[in-house]
């Protein structure tokens, strides 16, 4: 048994059955024994593979989105380039070497990542050795004052959700205890309705997920925005609807797990709903593009032309480079389950968003 299920278990034992965000608060996030504190998460090697380690074009479209939003800011000498949940930093680097042919951006610019693992931050100032002067933050909030450019790609996912099922009885939350013989086992207590505009036509059986951690962190970027200006891209896998449907999942060696087995050295993961996040971020007062599916947002940003180009400086190259643009874009890949949502001020022109379907 690992150190973390002896950790859970004993709290478990000392408080009762644990609710689940703060299961996979305690998975992913212990300062000891979490997940992203001792584990390779990205790339082959590890558990899962992120946009920005299938292909440099990710990165470099994300970044050419970023500077035309820093153009359109009047080109502003306080901005500050933030990352939030920056995985081995290969975004970043890519975004950053793109950012170079902006002409007196980056003298202009800081870099500010937002990351809790000091495992995964000695990771990222590997990969970014060459830039000097970033500086590191654990919480949006510590980032300096400024116009803010910001990414977040594949976050949202890994913060924690509270499950509702909906039971013949009424509506019970969904919690991790102990069986009689002491092995951890779904738990559900019953509860009062939950927050979720889907929840009054629930049938029995239907899981609502809610995710209070999500909207605390989408309240703090809207804030930032709104009071500070900036933009913001938010890319990950998830739904635009009111969904009623039970997506938490375990990833181990690329392959699907038990969410309560392998404990500290497996992700856990919840699908992103984009409504309520929309919904903050418009109550804010900020204005929102999308969310429209990241292969048509990659499209209208000019995917295609920017393989042409690798594949023109590297023949040698270009079946790979043609198979990682399909995989970010097919809809039968990433292309129709990841989405983007963009973030501004107040509405102006913002590439990549000229279509939802």
């Amino acid at each position: 048994m690992s150190k973390l299920a002896e950790h859970i278990k004993a709290l478990i034992l000392a408080e009762g059955p644990m609710g689940l965000d703060r299961y996979m608060l305690e998975c992913l996030a212990h300062p000891s024994f979490g997940y992203y504190m001792t584990e390779e998460p990205f790339g082959v090697s590890g558990d899962f593979t992120t946009a920005p380690e299938i292909s440099q074009m990710f990165g470099e479209l994300i970044a050419l989105w970023l500077a035309e939003q820093w153009l359109l800011m009047g080109q502003p000498t306080n901005t500050k380039i933030v990352e939030i949940g920056p995985g081995r930093g290969t975004l970043m680097a890519d975004a950053l070497r793109a950012l170079a042919s902006v002409p007196t951006m980056l003298e202009n610019t800081s870099v500010h990542l937002v990351e809790t693992s000091p495992r995964l931050k000695s990771i990222q100032a590997e990969t970014l050795r060459a830039r000097v002067g970033i500086q590191w933050h654990n919480h949006i909030n510590e980032v300096p004052e400024g116009p803010m450019l910001l990414v977040a790609n594949e976050l949202f996912d890994a913060l924690p959700i509270r499950q509702f099922i909906k039971t013949e009885q009424g509506w019970a939350e969904r919690h991790v205890g102990l069986s009689d013989d002491n092995a951890f086992e779904w738990q559900d207590i019953a509860c009062t309705a939950p927050p979720h505009i889907a929840a009054p036509t629930a049938q029995v059986g239907d899981v609502i997920e809610v995710s209070p951690a999500s909207s605390s962190l989408m309240a703090d970027i809207s804030r930032r925005i709104k009071f500070q200006g900036g933009a913001g891209l938010i890319i990950d896998y998830g739904y635009y609807e009111n969904a009623t449907a039970d997506t938490l999942q375990a990833l181990k060696d690329h392959t699907y797990s038990n969410p309560l087995e392998n404990l500290g050295s497996s992700d856990l993961t919840a699908h992103v709903n984009f409504v309520p996040l929309k919904n903050i971020a418009e109550t804010t007062g900020i204005h929102v593009f999308g969310p429209v599916p990241q292969g048509v947002f990659l499209s209208n940003l000019g995917i295609e032309a920017r393989a042409n180009q690798l594949a023109a400086a590297s023949p040698e190259k270009a079946d790979d480079i043609t198979t990682a643009k399909e995989r970010l874009v097919s809809f039968e890949q990433m292309g129709k389950l990841f989405k983007v949502m963009g973030l501004a001020p107040q509405e102006r022109h913002a590439s990549g968003f000229e279509g939802r379907s």
